[in-house]
């Protein structure tokens, strides 16, 4: 029996359409299900304790007062610039806030970590406790130098700050309670005693799985809420290598550790004795030049001071570039040209040698300056009022 062309010609025809129509049915089943799209995060709110900031007058900073952590602003702000501000500072009241039975040993202070790096890795509260701040000092300068450091901002982060000197001292340490280490080093201010110094701050710091490491020198004062607030924008696994050069062009070295010095290399560094500051995740990197000793045959090979070897190890050989910042501050600047209003918002001060004892910042206190050469005090005592020598706590009590 066969089948009329024609009608062969209408059934396939219907039967096409039929499965069309199926097919068209079925698509949306067949189909896999769209990816939800991933939504951008929105930046951490950094919120301000608003109760804090009815009290204070002072110029833009953080101040720390014996087991309060407050911040001073100026009340004069307009209500868009104050959010703004609670936007990029925190506070944390500490939870033993009213507690008399426990006895609050450091500053309570914290700064939230921020965006301050493209690809941070997290977000965290940033603490003094976070920070290993190394002083570079010597025998002969502990009275006349150190015992000041100790009993100004030294006192608010005596656990985070170590002494490294030359020399043992065995009643400063019991007097004063402070963390003085004896690197066996040279006395003699040469490169290879400033060398030796650096590199047992370096393993010191490594050992102390602290967040950041921060060197200053014995004529450095150092504003601590400060220094929080500008280490708080980046993360410590990152490259972060802060300070100020004292030079304004690289420096020049015989590059000597990747090639036989037939060639030079540039690099920037930070100076010593205005104080820097390294990232954890960055010191680390810097081990195979730095760690067990490798840090002064390093500065050896290069014949250059501390400050400079750790420079060429972070830009030269790790191609990490240095964040240049005008906060910190050595002796070798004109002081006095530092705006006054200013002054409490820097991260590091200094003042002159005896050879010009009169470059130092220029600030009214309690304080004259035959009784405060070095301004030290009189800054203590406008950020921390409170502590018992300083004048105006003393009228207080006379009153």
């Amino acid at each position: 029996m066969h089948i009329a062309p024609v009608g062969l010609s209408k059934f396939c025809f219907l039967f096409s359409l039929t499965f069309c129509g199926l097919l068209l049915l079925l698509l949306p089943t067949l189909k896999p299900p769209a990816h939800q799209l991933d939504l951008p995060q929105p930046r951490p709110q950094i919120r301000v304790a608003q109760k804090d900031l009815s009290h204070h007058t002072r110029p833009p900073l953080l101040s720390v007062h014996a087991g309060e952590t407050v911040l001073a602003k100026e009340l004069s702000r307009s209500s868009a610039d104050k959010e703004e501000y609670t936007n990029t500072a925190v506070i944390r009241n500490d939870e033993r806030e009213g507690d008399s039975n426990q006895q609050n040993t450091e500053p309570l202070i914290g700064v939230k970590v921020g965006d301050g790096l493209s690809g941070s890795k997290s977000h965290d509260l940033l603490e003094l406790k976070d920070i290993f701040i190394a002083v570079k000092t010597t025998r002969k300068y502990h009275k006349s130098r150190l015992e000041l450091l100790i009993q100004t901002w030294v006192s608010k982060a005596k656990e985070q700050t170590y002494m490294f000197t030359d020399g043992e001292d065995k009643d400063l340490e019991k007097r004063t309670g402070a963390n003085i280490i004896n690197t066996n080093c040279s006395a003699a201010h040469t490169r290879q005693a400033l060398c030796c110094k650096m590199s047992v701050e370096y393993d010191k710091f490594i050992e102390s799985q602290k967040k950041w490491f921060c060197h200053v020198d014995d004529d450095n004062y150092v504003i601590l809420p400060s220094l929080l607030l500008l280490l708080s924008p980046y993360h410590h696994s990152q490259d972060v290598y802060l300070g100020r050069p004292s030079l304004d062009h690289p420096i020049e070295a015989a590059e000597k550790v990747k090639s036989d010095g037939s060639v030079s290399v540039k690099f920037w560094f930070a100076t010593g004795g205005a104080g820097f500051c390294i990232s954890r995740g960055l010191a680390l990197k810097m081990s195979p030049w730095a760690s067990l000793g490798n840090f002064i045959s390093t500065a050896e090979k290069i014949r250059l001071p501390d400050d400079c070897t750790i420079g060429y190890i972070i830009e030269a050989l790790l191609e990490v570039t240095l964040t240049h910042t005008p906060l910190f501050h050595s002796h070798l600047e004109n002081l006095q040209k530092l705006p006054t209003d200013s002054v409490l918002e820097q991260v590091t001060l200094s003042y002159g040698g005896f050879e010009n004892r009169r470059n130092v910042i220029s600030i009214v206190g309690g304080f004259s300056l035959a009784e405060d050469p070095t301004r030290f005090k009189t800054v203590h005592c406008l950020l921390y009022p409170n502590t018992d020598w300083c004048p105006k706590l003393k009228d207080h009590h006379k009153n």
